[in-house]
């Protein structure tokens, strides 16, 4: 059995603090997918740098407390991979890739552009620069698997308050359109949904801080882990846990019927 985890972590000096190195130690992941570390390579502790157990590795934005993902692997990967050749976005630390044989496990925090309309203009140009890297990613004759924050909910059954959110970043039409050409043209599968096509309350993985959003679980499905169809078909189980919070997202963990 593959076991994979993806989780944003909204800093992962924070998330120690709340202590998800035990919870991630106890669910016995063979790979860990981390998004928006937060910080700098120097900032880690001796215990993020080198948790038991794992191999781990991370990309780090240049921007201080900023983006940046990693990857904690139980078996050390054959190549570790930073970036898509992009010098904009490699500089904020969106892509990490570990190769094992034949498999692929991609750690991805895709931009948010709620922030403002400049950073929606960003979030645009990473969805077209990225679209091609994945076609030829779905194209290389590798089991790929691509986990994490993608900040757009596909679908009105991956948030709760759909209707009210229509002319928001994160479910705009052109966001939703562009997840619909990668799984229907780009030959990815949300596996996710290949598992649990019909489900929405359990789906949520992110909640604002506002409004007690949390509380009345009014979320949304921002993190996905697409895969080529071959791994996609290997998927057993999936879920979201919520019996603790680490961070504004929960942790996505989904079963691989693989060695």
């Amino acid at each position: 059995m593959l076991r994979i985890i993806s989780l944003n972590l909204n800093g992962i000096r924070s998330a120690y603090s709340k202590g998800v190195l035990p919870w991630i130690a106890a669910r016995n992941a063979d790979i860990v997918c981390l998004q928006e570390l937060k910080a700098q390579y120097a900032d880690l502790t001796d215990e993020m740098k080198y948790p038991a157990g794992l191999h781990a590795y991370y990309h780090c934005a240049e921007k201080k407390g900023y983006s940046g993902v990693g990857l904690w692997c139980r078996q050390k990967p054959d190549a570790v991979i930073e970036g898509i050749g992009n010098a904009e976005f490699d500089a904020e630390a969106r892509y990490l890739r570990a190769d094992f044989g034949r498999l692929s496990v991609i750690s991805l925090y895709l931009p948010s552009g709620s922030s403002s309309p400049e950073r929606q203009e960003a979030k645009f140009r990473f969805m077209a620069v990225f679209y091609p890297h994945l076609v030829e990613l779905a194209k290389s004759d590798r089991d790929v698997v691509v986990c994490g924050d993608w900040n757009i909910a596909h679908q009105e059954i991956d948030l709760r308050n759909w209707k009210g959110n229509r002319k928001n970043s994160g479910f705009l039409p052109e966001e939703r359109a562009w997840v619909s050409r990668v799984l229907e043209e780009g030959g990815w599968c949300d596996v996710y949904r290949r598992l649990y096509p019909a489900t929405s309350d359990e789906c949520y993985t992110w909640w604002s801080n506002r409004g007690q959003a949390w509380a009345r679980n009014i979320g949304w499905r921002l993190d996905y882990q697409l895969a080529t169809p071959d791994l996609a078909a290997a998927a057993c189980a999936a879920s979201v846990y919520k019996a603790q919070r680490f961070s504004d997202h929960a942790p996505l963990t989904i079963d691989y019927a693989l060695e």
